[in-house]
Formats: structure tokens, sequence, C-alpha cells
């Protein structure tokens, strides 16, 4: 199986600092993040794209508390808990991310029927905007109905 995340409304290159005292980000960028392994990004894609698509190969197995359970080297988190992380980071002009936001799409809110049907070698898609209410870059826990997912036959 695999998992496309496609992403529109991306919030800019800049976003107001956390804390007042703080310098605002610039060159902000978002990615997937890859399991254990922070500094290892899936396809940063700017702030000001147009839209932004990451796709993951994951595997799915039976859970022993019921359902299916997804994996893959970019899914993170404990079954029944498993999650894929969009980081938002800063990119300074040695290419270097800094990361200071995260969102965490959840996998358990995904419709069974959905991911029943794309575990039968299929793709799950998950569409999203990625500005949140301020402006600024989506961030916490992600679930319906800001993001929708969707089995499709593989693309």
């Amino acid at each position: 199986m695999r998992i496309r995340i496609d992403a529109v409304d991306l919030p800019g290159l800049t976003c107001p600092p956390g804390d007042p005292s703080d310098a605002a980000h610039r060159n902000v960028h978002v990615a997937v993040q890859r399991r254990d392994r922070p500094a290892e990004l899936l396809d940063p894609q700017p702030g000001d794209a147009a839209r932004a698509t990451w796709t993951l190969e994951c595997t799915t197995v039976a859970s022993p508390a019921g359902g299916l359970d997804v994996k893959g080297p970019y899914v993170q988190g404990r079954p029944g808990d498993r999650f894929i992380y969009l980081s938002w980071g800063a990119v300074d002009d040695g290419g270097s991310f800094t990361m200071f936001r995260r969102a965490k799409l959840m996998l358990d809110a995904v419709p069974d029927r959905e991911l029943d049907a794309a575990a039968d070698g299929g793709l799950l898609v998950g569409r999203l905007g990625l500005t949140d209410a301020r402006g600024e870059p989506l961030c916490a826990r992600v679930v319906p109905p800001r993001v929708t997912w969707t089995a499709a036959p593989h693309d």
C-alpha cells in the first residue's frame, strides 16, 4: 500500500515567531519526517508552493486490537496511535532545515472502509490545507474534517 498526501493552501515563506522575543521564521518549508530520524525529511516543499504532494510506501498488518495497523519508514507512533509528521522548518542559506512546528496526521482517524480498500494493493490519499485559522502553518493533531482520507487505485 502507498499513502499519498495532497496538500494545498500553504501559508507562505514566513511565519511569526512563537515567542515575541524571537525573530520570525523565514524561508519556511514543510516535509514528511522519517520515523526515529527527525533530521531525515522526505521532499521538503517551500511554504509558498501552490501544492505539495508526498507518496509513502507502507504495509498493513492485522492489529491485535482489530482492524489494520499501518507501518512504514515515515509512519510514527505505536499500534492504535499511528501518525505521519509534517514538519515545518526554516531553511537557511546553507540548506539546513530547523524545525519549529509539526502537524500529526492521525492514521487512527482514517475511516476503516477507506483503509481496508487501500490495503488491497491500492492507494490511501489524504487531502488537506496547510494553513491554520491564523494564517500560519498547520500544527497539532490533524483529523477529519481537517483532512479527508479516500482510497484510490494506484496512479
